[in-house]
């Protein structure tokens, strides 16, 4: 069982920046996949960011392309979601996610793909 914690939410302005961060537990995360996903109030959880095991190929949300930023620090078993260009829209409980089951060279958007998921961090964006 992969552990995950999130951290780094809060409230921000509209236009703000926000670094989320998402510690996973055990020697093998340099041999996951990753993915940040949210959950607006009254809404399903959605896709938001993908990240291969080495970090190679990143794939986003239209909704978050060329505003948020995903990446990952295999030495700290961490990884990132930078958020800049907040928006009200963006506010979210965020979740990170993990495919342990085996090592794979692609991304995906799929909810169902990730065995292993964080309790998750609000983010919450002001007008």
């Amino acid at each position: 069982q992969v552990q995950l914690y999130e951290s780094g939410g809060g409230l921000v302005q509209a236009g703000g920046s926000l670094r989320l961060s998402c510690a996973a537990s055990g020697r093998a995360f340099r041999n996951y996949a990753m993915g940040w996903f949210r959950q607006a109030p009254g809404k399903e959880r959605e896709f938001a960011a993908a990240i291969t095991w080495s970090g190679g190929t990143t794939y986003y949300a239209d909704s978050v392309k060329g505003r948020f930023t995903i990446s990952r620090d295999n030495a700290k078993n961490t990884v990132y979601l930078q958020m800049n260009g907040l928006k009200p829209e963006d506010t979210a409980i965020y979740y990170c996610a993990a495919h342990s089951a085996r090592v794979v060279q692609f991304t995906c958007p799929l909810d169902d793909f990730y065995d292993n998921w964080g309790q998750g961090t609000q983010v919450t964006v002001s007008s």
